[in-house]
């Protein structure tokens, strides 16, 4: 079983979000190979990934998993059902008074309004107190139909338990009208990225709050080419990582949203040049080789080291 104590993220640093593996919760055998895969967060899904008869069922194969499994320092997430359904309340009390003490965070589908995660939010610090834990649990938005998006400044700062707002593109794409196709594919015949005007949507949200932003899934699971084109997308634009439905998309995942060893020592030497420049010679801008560092250089460089560090990187 994971130590309850590793389950808070490090100071001044966001959880690792590159990989987030979904596993139905419904499948035992899936649930136990997870907690061995490299994925930076793994979620146990009993929403879309169960039938409705077996929610009930699948509650209680999540508690013996969670409980039952070393999960190590990854980030580990419960998607509950949409609070439109008549399974989301029991989700969270079920669930987290068995075994909130190793989760993290709870990821929220379907999201349409701010009181939808206030609601969630409550329930945790009740059964919080109640429990007596010694961390706080949080939460993740899932963006995925018209009315959510319409709405997601709010969403954002609707509590100060969201880390993180999630692109689905499945839903949405449903909700919108769009043609059938494969969940996250690529749209060639279309004159642009597909989806470029909504990830920059969720993207400007979560930013504005000091949240993550995480990119839906591939379908595709074999197809990891594709899989490294529509990460690399997100990646380019600032996105923080991307869910994943297969163990053998992990890899692809991780390695698309971790920074280069070059580009993550130059954003380290970038931050040490203008913090001696402005706290110990208090000169502002500086020279670090041919480039000028200032407060903008500074901004940008964080970013990338965030991003490294959170991945476990380290200068030589």
């Amino acid at each position: 079983m994971a130590n309850p104590s590793t389950r808070t993220a490090p100071e001044g640093r966001a959880r690792p979000r590159r990989s987030c593996l979904s596993v139905p919760g419904s499948s035992s055998k899936m649930l136990a190979k997870a907690a061995s895969l490299p994925a930076d967060e793994v979620f146990c899904d009993l929403e879309d990934s169960v039938a409705p008869g077996q929610k009930e069922a699948a509650r209680r194969l999540v508690i013996d998993a969670l409980r039952g499994n070393d999960w190590g320092e990854r980030t580990l997430g419960l998607r509950i059902n949409a609070v439109e359904t008549r399974w989301a309340y029991r989700d969270v009390i079920d669930v987290v008074e068995a075994a909130g003490e190793v989760l993290d965070c709870i990821i929220i589908p379907k999201v349409q309004a701010p009181g939808e995660v206030e609601f969630v939010d409550h329930l945790l610090r009740m059964i919080e107190e109640e429990q007596g834990f010694d961390h706080r649990i949080g939460i993740e938005a899932q963006i995925e139909n018209s009315p959510g998006l319409t709405m997601i400044d709010e969403i954002a700062f609707a509590s100060d338990r969201l880390e993180t707002l999630v692109f689905g593109p499945g839903d949405l794409a449903a909700s919108l009208g769009m043609p059938n196709r494969a969940v996250g594919a690529l749209v060639p015949d279309y004159p642009g990225e597909l989806w470029h005007a909504v990830h920059l949507r969720i993207l400007t949200a979560a930013r504005s709050a000091g949240l993550q932003a995480i990119d839906g899934p591939y379908a595709h699971i074999h197809d990891l080419e594709g899989l490294r084109e529509s990460a690399r997308r997100t990646q380019l634009v600032g996105y923080d990582g991307k869910w994943v439905l297969h163990p053998g998309q992990v890899d692809v995942a991780n390695e698309i949203y971790t920074p280069s060893q070059a580009d993550f020592d130059r954003a380290e030497a970038i931050l040490e040049a203008y913090r001696k420049a402005t706290e110990v010679d208090r000169t502002g801008a500086v020279m670090l080789g041919d480039e000028m560092v200032d407060e903008a250089s500074r901004k940008v460089a964080e970013v990338t080291a965030l991003r490294g560090r959170a991945a476990g990187m380290r200068r030589p």
